[in-house]
């Protein structure tokens, strides 16, 4: 049986009075690829952050190897250096060309020496088809290609888990299919993922597993042929009926 990498147990996050998420479970193991799927609203995306601990989960744990991350005494920092995340909006350094923003992370949280820092920016840079626009700065590339370089910041890290946020949502749709063959190859790479989106055909093609949320609870989870083919929670249904007929 593959290594399980991630566990989350009974998750709950609310803001306020304001439940997001409720009794959240499920595990990802080694080389998965993970679809969170469900209408906007549906806690998807706090999840994620819970995930990668940019938001403080209200109860529950969040098992990385074994170890509880979402103890109060556990280094975010250390674990975000193998946990990578992948923003909808890029999250660039705008005053940084595209290679400096592939190098800071190696060099200021693994305090790797620039020189080396360099080789694996150009390493991922490359991978990603990005090479070519090492000295331009965010403001001059196209959405796709800042998503690329985000892509390829989060690789050079070289995490054992990347989260990917709606990475296509802020693309114009011609952009959307370059980032999603990037995608496509570190799945069939074996890198394990949890990707937030609405692409539904990349779920059905590229997941070992899909989630679906509603309101704050995975209603459904499965492999994408159960799910897509014959999901058995009437939301599920409805939901998948509303994306094939819009």
């Amino acid at each position: 049986m593959r290594d399980v990498i991630l566990e989350v147990q009974h998750l709950s996050k609310s803001f306020g009075k304001n439940s997001v998420l409720r009794d959240i479970d499920f595990t990802v193991r080694l080389g998965d690829v993970t679809s969170i799927i469900g209408a906007s609203g549906s806690g998807k995306s706090t999840l994620l952050r819970c995930i990668n601990l940019l938001e403080e989960p209200t109860s529950g744990k969040i098992l990385f190897h074994g170890q509880n991350i979402a103890d109060h005494g556990s280094d975010a920092s250390s674990y975000r250096a193998k946990v990578g995340m992948v923003f909808q909006s890029f999250n660039l350094f705008n005053n940084m060309t595209v290679l400096q923003n592939c190098m800071i992370g190696i060099t200021k949280v693994l305090k790797h020496p620039k020189s080396e820092a360099k080789e694996r920016a150009m390493h991922y840079l490359e991978k990603v088809g990005m090479a070519p626009y090492i000295n331009a700065k965010p403001r001059q590339l196209s959405g796709g290609q800042k998503q690329r370089v985000a892509i390829a910041r989060a690789l050079a890290m070289e995490p054992e888990m990347l989260l990917f946020d709606e990475p296509t949502s802020a693309l114009d749709p011609q952009m959307v299919g370059e980032v999603l063959a990037v995608m496509r190859t570190l799945a069939q790479e074996g890198l394990t993922m949890i990707v937030v989106t609405h692409e539904m055909a990349f779920a059905k093609e590229v997941s070992t597993n899909v989630v679906f949320m509603s309101n704050g609870v995975i209603c459904e989870s499965g492999e994408p042929s159960a799910i897509f083919d014959t999901p058995s929670d009437p939301k599920t249904q409805e939901f998948l009926f509303r994306f094939r007929n819009n």
